[in-house]
């Protein structure tokens, strides 16, 4: 596969004023040198670098990219063109699906994953790298279906205290050639403001790959910093996906949400106090922040899994306000019991999803590469203590929702502790 990197920034909020934004120096290397590394070790080797400001110094620096161990060409805009205006240059000499990077993140991505999920998709005009992020709201955030395809895309900014999916786009792509077809040549345009929603309604198909390795931008001198940081202590390799991670696995309601009633609608549901800083807490850990909840209202016909998106989407939202995130829900709709007036009946099954069964945490671990030994539940139930048990897993019970005084399984936590916060000190200073 051959890659475009985007690198026609100029790095003004950088302060930057003798080399374009690619070329800022992390960890005492260029940017765009980091890139080209990381495409290299995964065996791209051919590699179109769009210029736009300042080209000589990107040029003078990596020659024809021999010295790097692949071959580098260049293509300089005459105007700035924007992220897609740029890439239309292109347009008939890259014939077959290839990889675009933004010339201004840090990233360890294991490409040869994306590359195979792309494969493995078999159809659609793009590929993109989506995630959640500390700051959704000026971020492009997209929507996905349950088969990984993107059914919306929210370019920013976004209208105040409306409930948004984090999803981000990384900011990292796969596209087919004919992509080429929708981007008018000459004209300035962008593929998160202009390309991407008009995909959409032109009924192309666009695929998220979901990933929570490390890819974050330069835009500022305080997120430069903070991933020069991460560079040098090893986290930016340590969360490729080549690498297991531990996960801190969460129960929704009681734990993340006030229990009560059933939540059938999203202004029913509200985060408990503190759950927002524990969140963060584990964001900027390594452990990864799971979401594993029974529905059952759903088979019970109380309420639907649109209706259970919209309420995930007022969690994500307020969240993202106070910059944390959960890396992924998983959830069971189905509940065994029958009787329930407006039930449905192929919902009213045993499954091996619902807890204290451990099917959503055997998915998680598959998607994830997660290492379970050294990994926790939280949760506010027996159930979710029967459901660490089974899974070999640590448990926490909390003493908020039901905290323990439900009766469906003679299961003893390991630890107990009044609020999440709590609970998330205890992990992290035990595994410092």
């Amino acid at each position: 596969m051959k890659l475009v990197i985007l690198a026609g920034g100029k790095g003004t909020r950088l302060g930057l004023t003798n080399i374009p934004k690619p070329m800022a120096l992390v960890d005492g290397k260029p940017i765009l040198e980091h890139q080209i590394a990381l495409a290299k070790r995964y065996g791209i080797t051919e590699i179109y670098v769009l210029l736009g400001h300042l080209p000589k110094v990107i040029v003078d620096h990596f020659g024809n990219g021999e010295k790097f161990g692949v071959v580098i060409k260049y293509i300089a805009e005459e105007k700035p063109l924007g992220t897609a205006g740029a890439l239309k240059q292109l347009e008939g000499i890259l014939k077959e699906r290839f990889m675009v990077f933004y010339g201004d993140t840090i990233m360890d991505i294991d490409l040869e994953k994306m590359i195979a999920f792309d494969t493995k998709m078999q159809e659609g005009i793009a590929t993109l790298l989506v995630h959640p992020n500390d700051h959704p709201y000026d971020s492009d955030l997209i929507e996905v279906d349950d088969n990984n395809q993107i059914v919306t895309f929210h370019s920013k900014p976004h209208p105040e205290n409306e409930n948004l999916n984090n999803l981000v786009n990384a900011a990292l792509y796969i596209f087919s050639p004919e992509i080429f077809n929708y981007i008018q040549a000459g004209e300035s345009s962008d593929f998160g403001k202009d390309i991407f929603p008009a995909l959409l309604k032109k009924g192309k198909r666009m695929n998220a790959y979901r990933s929570t390795e490390y890819i974050k931008d330069m835009g500022t001198p305080e997120r430069l910093e903070k991933v020069s940081n991460d560079l040098r202590s090893g986290k930016v390799a340590r969360l490729n996906k080549e690498f297991k991670r531990k996960a801190i696995f969460l129960d929704r309601d009681g734990v993340i949400n006030e229990e009560g009633r059933t939540v059938t609608k999203p202004e029913e549901f509200n985060l408990i106090k503190g759950v927002s800083e524990a969140l963060d807490k584990i964001n900027k850990s390594e452990y990864l922040a799971i979401v594993i909840t029974n529905q059952p209202g759903i088979a019970k016909g109380f309420h639907t899994v649109e209706s259970l998106s919209e309420i995930h989407k007022k969690m994500e939202y307020l969240l993202g306000k106070d910059g944390a995130y959960v890396d992924r829900v998983y959830y069971c709709p189905h509940h065994p019991e029958k009787g329930f007036e407006g039930e449905i009946p192929e919902l009213k099954i045993d499954c091996d999803c619902r807890k204290p069964n451990i099917g959503m945490l055997e998915k998680a671990v598959k998607d994830f590469n997660i290492e379970l030994n050294g990994s926790y539940f939280v949760g506010d139930s027996t159930r979710d203590i029967q459901t660490a048990k089974n899974a070999g897993i640590k448990s926490i019970l909390l003493k908020t929702g039901n905290a323990g005084l439900d009766t469906h399984f003679d299961s003893k936590p390991d630890h107990e502790f009044d609020s999440l916060n709590d609970a998330i000190n205890y992990i992290l200073e035990k595994n410092i």
